[in-house]
């Protein structure tokens, strides 16, 4: 059966989140954006969430539907769509839902999940009492009907004319990483998503691409802030440019990250598909989420500059750039993807932002910590990066960062995660869909994707331990390629550390601070950091790189206080 756009209710609500999600395994793989197996899981989770609000509300499968349109923002189109479609679609869910059948043989029943012949059955809940192709047809029958006066359309809901703008604005700024909105085309951009200044420091005038974040100053900045960080004029008790008098000498430097989803703090609220806790308030930033990639780097560990919405007291590695220098303000850059690995380096490193004679040095950090190693396919370690594959390409993009970097940079290699702990810590628990009812646990969820070939990492995502150890072994070879990288080569504009990534110190220091592991992963996912463990990790990262290598953090300003007294936040981010 085929559809407007396969169901835009789901489409738009969940859609490109779990097309985010299953699309952070390495980019060499074919893509998952318009898999049946993504289709499938986006129906069985919409479904579940208007299953539970019915029962959470004591109300009709109808008034379910309606409940959920009515919470989704007007902007976009997405209340409106959902509501179009709820009367597209929704007599038949209704008829379905109603006869006690769960979102597996309905999303089965309407073919947006599908079995093919010879291959497994794949369900999130547990299969019902009476046999499957029983239940199945039964279920057709119900809407046999109906289902027949569908009409055909395009599987890609970007054909759908009020969607094509949308889309390709996305598409623009996913492929390219560049903001979208930038009119002097000096990758800054005064607008905060869609690769803006979420991304990188916001630009302080886009009509002048020699004016942007990490620049030297023009002139000392006497005239304009040429470089963005409100730092400008001059003092007219001595008639001596502020930038000169505050920054001069005091080493300044931008941070710039070269990652994946990880690094760009890839996050799927929990509350999105919590039944007992939506509202209207649930949804209030899914645009902001979705023109972000479903990626948060406002908040992450590495760029993050606004406020953790964790609470914690440790901040980004910005952030305490910042603090330990206040001429650096605003130079930061965010150059990650979703589905991000080394295969990647090249694409990415197009799109930093860095003038090797006219800005300050910065500190670029590499940090591919999973996808080469993670996949979805049946076979993941054939399609791991072997530690030749690796060496190769890291060393192409040190000798591309030597001839872009100014003098005086630092470059640091991340190595792999061990995500072992990724069953270890959470296969036994519930998952926000199942925690209502106690019925879905990770391991079920972690079973379903694997069985739709859309587990984002089916090396440590599975009950199978060998292939958890195999994967695991994998990431240490690759992460001693990095180590042997740094410990060995030299280059001209910066110097090559490199740092561990350790998750289990994270681990046993949350756990001093009173936390439990399972909170250091994204609940949703159940795959990547959560915000807290990112900050802890730029507490780890922060801490080492000050004991062994100071100067890469540059020197304390004095002249801090007196930037703040004479230019408050300047001019905030």
């Amino acid at each position: 059966m085929k559809s407007p756009g396969r169901m835009l209710v789901v489409s738009l609500l969940l859609l490109l989140p779990l097309r985010s999600a299953t699309s952070i395994a390495p980019e060499d793989q074919p893509s998952t954006f318009l898999s049946e197996g993504s289709t499938c899981v986006e129906c069985v989770l919409v479904l579940s969430v208007v299953e539970q609000l019915a029962q959470v509300h004591n109300s009709t499968i109808e008034a379910s539907m309606e409940r959920l349109c009515s919470y989704l923002p007007e902007k976009w189109f997405l209340k409106t769509t959902c509501y179009a479609m709820v009367h597209v679609f929704g007599a038949d869910i209704i008829k379905l839902l109603d006869k006690d059948r769960n979102a597996d043989i309905v999303c089965h029943a309407l073919k947006f999940c599908k079995q093919k012949p010879g291959q497994p059955l794949c369900h999130l809940y547990p299969l019902p009492k009476e046999p499957w192709e029983y239940a199945l047809e039964r279920a057709r029958h119900i809407v046999k009907k109906s289902v027949m006066k569908y009409p055909e359309s395009s599987d890609d809901i970007c054909s759908l004319p009020f969607l094509v703008k949308i889309c390709q604005k996305i598409k623009s700024t996913t492929e390219n990483l560049v903001p979208f909105r930038d009119a002097d085309e000096d990758k800054h951009s005064i607008f905060p998503t869609l690769r803006g200044y979420h991304w990188r420091g916001r630009d302080c005038n886009d009509s002048n691409g020699a004016v942007y974040p990490g620049r030297r100053p023009d002139n000392w900045d006497a005239h304009q802030d040429s470089n963005c960080n409100g730092i400008w004029g001059v003092d007219p008790q001595d008639g001596i440019p502020y930038e000169k008098k505050f920054c001069e000498g005091s080493q300044p430097r931008g941070i710039i990250l070269l990652g994946d989803s990880a690094g760009a703090h890839f996050h799927i609220p929990p509350e999105w598909l919590t039944a007992s806790q939506l509202s209207v308030n649930s949804f209030l930033n899914l645009p902001t989420a979705l023109t972000d990639e479903l990626d948060w780097p406002q908040f992450s560990g590495a760029t993050g500059f606004l406020d953790s919405t964790s609470k914690i007291k440790e901040q980004s590695l910005y952030l305490r750039l910042r603090k330990r220098n206040h001429c650096n303000h605003r130079d930061y850059q965010s150059i990650s993807k979703n589905g991000a690995s080394s295969r990647s380096l090249q694409s990415l490193i197009k799109s930093l932002s860095r003038n090797q004679l006219l800005d300050y040095p910065a500190i670029v950090i590499y940090a591919m910590v999973g996808n080469d190693v993670c996949n979805g396919k049946a076979d993941p370690v054939s399609r791991m990066t072997t530690p030749e594959q690796l060496y190769s390409r890291v060393m192409k993009m040190l000798v591309t960062l030597d001839s872009l970097l100014p003098t005086g940079s630092h470059v640091i290699l991340y190595g792999l995660a061990n995500g072992s702990l990724l069953w270890d810590t959470l296969h036994s628990r519930y998952h926000p869909l199942g925690q209502l009812n106690q019925d879905v646990t990770y391991a079920q969820v972690y079973a379903f994707l694997s069985c739709l070939q859309v587990n984002p990492c089916q090396g440590w995502m599975s009950a199978n331990k060998t292939l958890r150890a195999l994967t695991s072994e994998r990431a240490q070879q690759l992460s001693d390629t990095l180590k042997k990288i740094a410990a060995s080569k030299e280059f001209t504009n910066f110097d090559l550390y490199y740092l561990d990534f350790a998750f289990q110190e994270v681990v046993e220091e949350w756990q001093r601070k009173g936390g439990q592991p399972w909170e250091l992963i994204e609940p949703v996912d159940g795959f990547h950091p959560s915000e807290v463990a990112l900050l802890l990790f730029a507490d780890q990262f922060w801490k080492k790189v000050q004991r062994q290598w100071p100067q890469v953090l540059g020197k304390e300003n004095p002249f801090n206080s007196q930037i703040e007294e004479v230019f408050g936040d300047q001019g905030g981010h």
